[in-house]
């Protein structure tokens, strides 16, 4: 809802903030391959899970980066960039969410579908 108010409000109307999307796709996807790639007996699992854990750092600094790097390029205003950046705390808080409640291995996970 935040990110859809930072470009479409009439005083914003801009809607660059949406590339933000992107990152909300991929920011999941490295920590997902590298659970299904790795056994937890093997040692180098701990390095493919360390990895998948960095490029999903690096993905969600990005997506708190553009709104910023558009807010100073002038491409949107600054008010529009705080509402994209609530919007991106609330979207990946609710990411961390989901694999912390269903990304263990118990009964009642994700994973058996």
């Amino acid at each position: 809802m935040f990110l859809m108010l930072g470009c479409a409000l009439p005083i914003y109307n801009q809607y660059w903030p949406l590339f933000v999307l992107f990152f909300y796709v991929l920011s999941p996807i490295p920590y997902c391959i590298a659970r299904r790639l790795v056994d937890d007996t093997d040692a180098m699992s701990n390095a493919c899970k360390e990895l998948a854990i960095f490029l999903t750092t690096g993905i969600v600094v990005s997506a708190f980066g553009l709104p910023v790097v558009f807010a100073r390029a002038h491409l949107i205003e600054w008010g529009a960039c705080a509402l994209v950046l609530t919007g991106n705390t609330v979207i990946f808080a609710t990411i961390l969410g989901f694999f912390l409640v269903f990304g263990s291995n118990d009964d009642f996970s994700w994973q058996q579908w």
